[in-house]
């Protein structure tokens, strides 16, 4: 990768990472559903005016916008705001690398490897264990929320891939438009009074809140991730998404000093441990083959 190229990944990966501090916040102005709805609104509007349509058929990109914007976001933002940290959020939501291999196996006929299906097992060791801590409180049902928008991030890349090479930043820009108003919807149904206030008077703090999340994570965080992965192997992009949990957590600790359990902790560690196996292992066994030979 170019030095350019490498920044852009590290600016993706932080902006990413800081927008799970913008959704904490955010939902403290807002109710979790309206503030998706309105992410996703400013995501691509007015962009879709400048940035010219995919070259992919509008039920998949239709679909994408469904799975990333309704699926993904919409149920991330319903567990932080039912309690999850936003730091652990950012970690368990990266189980969507592995349900993305085992989604391709099902669907695209993609067989993992070996060393993949051992980092699965690490990292879903390290997502039992910090589900047993969280067993003993209230906070389950938020951490089975991530759970799920993680089994949604999984099937997107699923339709993502079925929709073939193409310029993945248009892809974002116009999935985006499928997103706000089912949101919008639910929102009204489930969020009533409080959509209604929140949109009749809304603060400078959620304004700011929506700019980071839409431009902030979705344009540059999210844009400038698929014109790399357009660009370059995913496994040279890959080791980068690294970075996402630990600016998450780290963050999370720095602004509300979100603690994380022993056992938690420990989870963490196994989670990590997984997804680096995952990203790394490949090239560190065909290193050692070429070593013992």
């Amino acid at each position: 990768m170019s030095p350019r190229d490498i920044l852009s990944a590290l600016v993706a990966a932080l902006a990413l990472g800081l927008a799970f501090i913008a959704i904490k916040i955010g939902v403290g102005q807002a109710p979790p559903l309206l503030l998706t709805a309105l992410r996703f609104a400013f995501a691509a509007v007015p962009a879709v005016f400048f940035v010219a349509r995919p070259k992919a058929p509008a039920r998949l990109v239709a679909l994408y916008g469904l799975l990333i914007g309704v699926g993904l976001f919409g149920l991330m933002f319903l567990a932080i705001a039912q309690g999850m940290p936003a730091g652990l959020a950012s970690l368990v939501i990266q189980l969507q690398a592995f349900i993305t291999v085992f989604l391709a196996w099902g669907f695209l006929h993609e067989r993992p490897t070996a060393v993949q299906m051992s980092a699965a097992s690490l990292a879903l060791l390290g997502i039992v264990v910090i589900g047993s801590a969280r067993l003993g409180g209230a906070s389950l049902w938020p951490f089975l929320l991530v759970i799920a928008a993680a089994l949604c991030w999984g099937a997107a890349n699923i339709v993502g891939k079925r929709a073939g090479r193409m310029d993945m930043f248009a892809f974002t820009i116009w999935s985006s438009l499928a997103a706000p108003a089912p949101l919008l919807a639910l929102s009204l149904f489930f969020e009533g009074p409080r959509a209604v206030a929140a949109l009749a008077h809304p603060s400078w703090t959620l304004a700011l809140c929506v700019a980071a999340l839409a431009y902030g994570g979705t344009v540059v965080g999210f844009g400038l991730w698929s014109r790399l992965l357009a660009h370059y192997p995913a496994a040279e992009v890959a080791p980068f998404a690294l970075l996402i949990p630990v600016v998450g957590m780290v963050s999370g600790w720095l602004v509300f000093a979100e603690p994380l359990s022993q056992i938690e902790f420990a989870g963490a560690l196994l989670v990590m441990a997984g997804l680096s196996l995952n990203v790394f292992g490949e090239r560190l066994l065909a290193h050692g083959i070429r070593q013992f030979r």
